[in-house]
């Protein structure tokens, strides 16, 4: 399934894809302007997670990054893997709905930034889960715009009672 297909598909874990909005806000405590995913495109049931941000003009940050030439600030795109890591965890492990977590971004290795993230951009968010220490994961993830890598990094993620 490609990160455009707008069609309804359940994976092997029953999920439904693609997963809106609505669907990642109710897993994420972030909101406008910091929620940074539009839409889940694929899921990998504890292995690894694919989906999208659509970059416009109408983003906070490009008023002052930077003024005449808008660039996504690579911080927000590490972000946006964070939050898609997020999304597989919580699509991953069972969660008591009645005790609400956070994910702490612990730590950031490896990170590459090979390409400006631009208005009219499309992120594909890239997230493998690669192992779990305690109330730890640690994910490879990749930033693609046109199927070429924006950004990459590998990040360890905490998950702690809010």
């Amino acid at each position: 399934m490609t990160a455009t297909d707008q069609t309804t598909a359940a994976d092997h874990s029953g999920v439904e894809l693609p997963i809106d909005v609505e669907r990642i806000a109710a897993m994420l405590p972030h909101r406008y302007p910091f929620l940074l995913i539009d839409r889940v495109t694929a899921f990998e049931h504890g292995k690894r997670l694919t989906a999208i941000k659509n970059v416009t003009i109408n983003e906070p940050f490009f008023q002052g990054h930077f003024p005449g030439h808008p660039v996504m600030p690579g911080v927000l795109i590490i972000e946006a893997l964070a939050q898609a890591s997020g999304v597989l965890i919580k699509l991953s492990v069972p969660h008591d709905p009645t005790v609400p977590v956070v994910f702490y971004l612990v730590k950031v290795d490896k990170a590459r930034f090979n390409k400006i993230v631009v208005p009219g951009d499309q992120l594909v968010l890239e997230v493998e889960h690669r192992r779990t220490m305690r109330n730890m994961s640690l994910f490879w993830c990749q930033a693609l715009v046109d199927g070429k890598a924006a950004a990459e990094c590998e990040m360890l993620c905490a998950e702690v009672a809010a």
